[in-house]
């Protein structure tokens, strides 16, 4: 199934291999403590590597239902968990339709923040909704600290909730799940919040890209379109740098190993600037990283020049669309490179910040320890990071990333 899942993935988002990489580090920081052994029993024994995947794969179900006995993905060494994640997608079932009773899971895995005039989370309303993934996260939050109830309307249990944010919290370190653009009629780019009509690139869901530099496989995909370079090939960058001969299973094995390596690496380095101040309270933290990634949004686009924008229909709903070109930069750093460097920063804080929330979720008093890296960390430099180089929106496909 991995195989499977590590080729279908260019369209959805940070998984598997960048999700792993956020699970796989909250594993190792949280190995042997009394956090792992909760998160272990909840989850029945399924690691945050593994579960940081499972929010995709269960949009393998949205074309024939859950209760299709073919319908991927089947979780049958679980059957606990299995059950509720299907109650959990019954509750959120996918619809186009905004004013729905019942919101979509697919909602929940972003935000769509103008990045035009930057502003922060709070200061505006288009593009929030209480569905989005900065409510979502404290939501499953106060499900793991008992404040509401597993009985719930969105069917989010403690092992769910457990699934949920493995995953969340990667999604709100890529910088095109929080901010998007907008544009006029004219196509030129403008801030919503003032009132004038405008479309959305859905976080880059709608626009192609065209690099000047990257791997041979970028320049010649002319279909890769910008959300997905961030999901990606961003990360696939930080990994090992194969040849496009090369067979699919060898490709899978060596890729598998570099990201081990990188997982390995990056648990026993502490990143800089993770922790938030004292005064943010856990239930804001979701807020507080939004408000954090939303400049990186905001230059994802600056960096670019966009082309023949115009309005089209996308999954049913009116989008701006176009072409997003690479420019020049005034650092002269390629965008392939940069953004290699960005999601590397993002993703290493992303596996801090989860082993650190799990942590304070379910453990009753505040005297915890704080995380720290392990002693004896490896010189490994986790694999290549030479340039690279979701729609998780409302999309039928199970495929992800």
């Amino acid at each position: 199934m991995f195989i499977l899942l590590a080729f279908v993935a260019p369209l959805l988002a940070y998984g598997p291999a960048g999700h792993e990489i956020v699970g796989g580090i909250a594993d190792k920081l949280l190995a042997n403590t009394p956090t792992a052994a909760k998160v272990n029993a909840l989850i029945d024994g399924i690691t945050l590597e593994k579960a940081s995947v499972i929010l995709d794969e269960i949009k393998g179900w949205d074309t024939n239902g859950v209760d299709d006995s073919d319908a991927f993905p089947h979780y049958s060494d679980h059957p606990k968990i299995d059950n509720q994640l299907r109650d959990f997608w019954r509750a959120n079932p996918p619809t186009q339709d905004t004013n729905s009773a019942a919101p979509s899971h697919h909602w929940f895995h972003y935000t769509d923040v103008p990045v035009f005039d930057l502003e922060k989370y709070s200061e505006g309303k288009v593009g929030r909704s209480k569905w989005d993934i900065v409510h979502m996260i404290p939501y499953c939050i106060t499900v793991l600290k008992g404040e509401t109830p597993e009985n719930n309307p969105r069917k989010i249990t403690k092992p769910v909730a457990v699934i949920l944010l493995a995953h969340f919290v990667g999604d709100i370190h890529q910088p095109l799940h929080v901010g998007a653009e907008y544009f006029d009629e004219s196509g030129r780019m403008i801030d919503p919040d003032k009132g004038k009509p405008s479309l959305s690139d859905e976080g880059g869901n709608t626009f192609a890209l065209r690099l000047t530099t990257g791997t041979p496989e970028e320049m010649a995909r002319r279909s890769l379109k910008l959300h997905a370079f961030w999901d990606n090939d961003a990360v696939i960058a930080n990994l090992a740098s194969l040849p496009l001969t090369m067979s699919k299973e060898d490709r899978y094995e060596k890729t598998e190993k570099a990201k081990q390596k990188l997982i390995e690496r990056l648990a026993h380095e502490e990143p800089a600037n993770w922790r938030l101040p004292d005064d943010v309270p856990l239930k804001d933290y979701s807020e507080a990283w939004a408000d954090e990634i939303l400049p990186i949004a905001r230059e994802a686009h600056e960096r670019l020049r966009f082309t023949n924008v115009h309005s089209e229909f996308y999954q049913n709903r009116l989008v701006a669309t176009g072409v997003a070109r690479e420019k020049l930069a005034r650092d002269h750093i390629a965008y392939a490179d940069w953004a290699a460097k960005i999601v590397r920063e993002e993703l290493h804080k992303a596996g801090w910040r989860l082993a650190d929330l799990l942590k304070q979720a379910l453990t009753s008093t505040s005297a915890s320890a704080p995380i720290r890296p392990k002693p004896s960390a490896p010189a490994g430099n986790g694999g290549s990071a030479a340039p690279s180089g979701d729609a998780n929106r409302v999309s039928a496909s199970p495929t992800f990333f």
